[in-house]
């Protein structure tokens, strides 16, 4: 979470621990001062950050539900065309593809589990569903 301009807090862990160290490589690699501090906060501010962090996590989940969202839509209008051809469910496989790993990537930095997150898993179940039944049309049409 940015505090200003330049200053971050990030909570500690094996979660961050890699991503931190990347970025001291690139500040510095780019003639850049990075300063590492570990802090020990009262109990009101490590509150208030986890309260800062969760709700960052909380719109990133409320975005990833809408792009889940819109994946339905897609596959719901390419059946009313009745477009079921292999290039189309390719395309919709790299959307779900994409969809899993921003997933797993906000999952992985969803260290005080966001409200939103089990609804969001419940979302790219439903996505993966909706690609299965869609993969079955498709291969359906090709044998007519």
């Amino acid at each position: 979470m940015s505090l200003q301009q330049g200053l971050w807090a990030v909570p500690g862990g094996s979660a961050f621990d890699e991503a931190l160290d990347r970025a001291v490589m690139l500040i510095e690699r780019g003639d850049g001062d990075a300063f590492v501090f570990e802090v020990a906060a009262t109990e009101a501010t490590t509150a208030r950050l986890e309260a800062a962090f969760t709700a960052e996590r909380e719109a990133e989940w409320a975005e990833f539900v809408s792009e889940c969202d819109k994946f339905d839509a897609e596959i719901a209008g390419e059946i009313a065309k009745e477009k079921f051809t292999l290039a189309e469910l390719d395309e919709e496989e790299q959307n779900l593809d994409r969809l899993k790993r921003w997933y797993r990537e906000l999952r992985g930095r969803d260290l005080f589990g966001a409200a939103t997150a089990p609804v969001a898993e419940r979302r790219l179940k439903a996505c993966e569903e909706i690609l299965e039944d869609f993969a079955e049309q498709v291969f359906a049409a090709r044998e007519r």
